[in-house]
């Protein structure tokens, strides 16, 4: 349920409402736009239904939401979600957001000299797994908290937001102090303990969408982190498995746009996870932007052949600058930036 308030509310009448959603068992959500407030209450349905919300002081509309994902909804919040990363750094705004960096970290200096071309082309967020989740355990599984200080080092060096991914909840607080965004990679999508620990947290989040998962799901794996606190969320489209063999996964184009209409959260599109092979990235870039995505995930490494991770799908630093100016010129037909 979505209460509006009228322009003029005050912050008593504000608590007021909160207050009441409270004792009656309901979780109150708070979004405060430029001319409206809006309350949002997450609970029993039938409690829900027999209050009579409307007679409340301050109360101008309540709205029913029907999806069953509340919060990430757009019935519960019209306009985009623009979400700050760092100073200078949003993704959902106009600027198309352009995260690059290495699969893993694999040493300082490789990570080193991949962040210096990627921020020369025009990327300001980098990105680099310090946990690797693979496959085969036999596979480099990354570097761990050393990584991370890499990152981080790396980051300050450049001027760039860092991302990477946090794979068990209590991996929360370390991931954090290192790095300003953490990403939930699609084997973790449903890890629903995992969700509520980045709820509890004000970092950035990107999730990406599970390997098999409808759209509805990956949602509602959103809808955990916002009831939890955290609406600082980014969906991201890395493809999912279909009967196809040609590609790594199946990119799901039709995502992107019916996400923009069901939800207010940025959405991202990974081409390099939903491909699996560098020559198809740039196409698949381009169509993801015509599309109407926020940002793209791209991996990027100077050395594909000697990667430990993900080489096949890795551009080299002379094909990012390229993507990049094939993409200013669809950003600019869709009224966006690079």
């Amino acid at each position: 349920m979505i209460i509006v308030l009228k322009s003029g509310a005050t912050e008593e009448q504000i608590s007021h409402i909160v207050d009441k959603a409270q004792k009656l068992g309901l979780k109150a959500n708070i979004s405060r736009g430029v001319e409206k407030t809006v309350i949002g209450l997450i609970g029993p349905e039938d409690v829900l239904r027999v209050t009579p919300l409307e007679v409340f002081p301050g109360v101008e509309q309540v709205i029913p939401v029907l999806a069953p994902y509340k919060l990430v909804s757009r019935e519960f919040q019209p306009k985009n979600t623009v979400i700050k990363i760092k100073d200078g750094i949003e993704i959902g705004g106009t600027k198309i957001a352009m995260i690059a960096g290495p699969c893993a970290v694999e040493n300082y200096e490789g990570l080193r000299r991949i962040a210096k071309f990627v921020k020369a082309a025009g990327c300001n967020i980098l990105r680099g797994g310090a946990f690797k989740p693979r496959t085969s355990p036999y596979d480099f599984q990354g570097l761990g908290e050393e990584g991370l200080k890499y990152l981080k080092e790396v980051g300050q060096e450049f001027d760039m937001a860092t991302v990477t991914e946090v794979m068990d909840s209590r991996d929360i607080d370390l991931v954090s102090k290192y790095v300003d965004v953490l990403q939930i990679g699609a084997r973790n999508m449903q890890n629903f303990s995992l969700l509520k620990g980045v709820g509890a947290t004000y970092k950035p989040v990107i999730l990406k969408r599970g390997i098999s998962a409808t759209v509805k799901e990956w949602l509602m794996s959103a809808e955990y982190i916002l009831a939890n606190g955290n609406f600082n969320v980014m969906l991201c489209e890395r493809g999912i498995r279909t009967f196809e063999t040609m590609t790594r996964n199946t990119l799901d184009i039709n995502a992107v746009p019916l996400v923009k209409q069901l939800s207010h959260l940025p959405i991202l599109v990974d081409p390099s996870h939903a491909t699996g092979r560098w020559g198809l990235i740039n196409s698949v870039s381009k169509a993801a932007v015509a599309a109407g995505c926020d940002g793209l995930l791209v991996e990027v490494h100077d050395n594909p052949e000697e990667a430990l991770s993900d080489g096949p799908q890795s551009l080299v630093p002379k094909n990012f600058e390229n993507l990049i100016k094939d993409l200013k010129r669809i950003a600019d037909a869709v009224d966006r930036t690079i």
